[in-house]
């Protein structure tokens, strides 16, 4: 075989071999953007349910307002008007966070999903800022007259102490809960769960589209 034969034999094989690079890196392209799409609808289901519970939550509330409006200590009025509140905003934020799901279309430029992401993102730790804002009322809507007439130094020693304490840690997770955190042990227990990690995942397979079409 002469030496033309060998470099035409070669450049054949070279050819075939791009070739064949091409069609796994296309292949391995469409599995990501099929990943990311997974991710993106796995957390519908859970959210929905989350609206549902919340939504049937927030009834209760407003109707235990109601009904109790003329008996009720202020405590346990003010407190669930104003966790009703922040779970409302918390379901308006799931609720728009549905539409975004809806609106993500992985053949669409990576700039847009990219967008849809960070809002994702964005509004999950929001909601969770906003929640954690509850934790205050939970520690005084028993409070009552009787608590005032009856109580002693102890009991309301102990009793600001556990409201101070967690209106302290409501108001720490509220400023610190943000994406710059995201390595830290605390962020990664309270963000460990389906809400969470199928956005993070999301975001790292978006990253990877982007590599494949920097390629091609």
């Amino acid at each position: 075989m002469q030496d033309t034969d060998l470099i035409q034999l070669w450049k054949s094989y070279d050819k075939k071999l791009e070739e064949n690079l091409a069609i796994n890196r296309q292949n391995t392209f469409e599995i990501t953007k099929l990943k990311l799409k997974s991710h993106l609808v796995s957390m519908k289901p859970l959210k929905m349910f989350t609206i549902i519970l919340g939504i049937l939550w927030v009834i209760f509330l407003d109707s235990l307002i109601v009904v109790l409006f003329h008996f009720a200590s202020p405590f346990l009025l003010i407190s669930a008007g104003l966790v009703s509140l922040l779970n409302k905003l918390a379901i308006g934020i799931y609720i728009y966070q549905m539409a975004l799901i809806s609106e993500v279309n992985i053949d669409a430029p990576v700039i847009s999903t990219q967008d849809k992401l960070a809002r994702l993102k964005s509004s999950t730790i929001w909601i969770a800022r906003i929640l954690f804002l509850q934790i205050p009322f939970w520690t005084i809507f028993y409070w009552n007259s009787q608590m005032f007439e009856n109580g002693n130094a102890l009991l309301w020693t102990l009793q600001i102490l556990i409201t101070i304490s967690g209106t302290y840690l409501a108001l720490w997770l509220f400023f610190n809960i943000k994406y710059e955190n995201k390595d830290k042990s605390w962020f990664k227990l309270l963000f460990s769960g389906a809400g969470w990690n199928p956005v993070a995942e999301s975001i790292k397979l978006l990253e990877e589209v982007e590599d494949f079409k920097d390629e091609r």
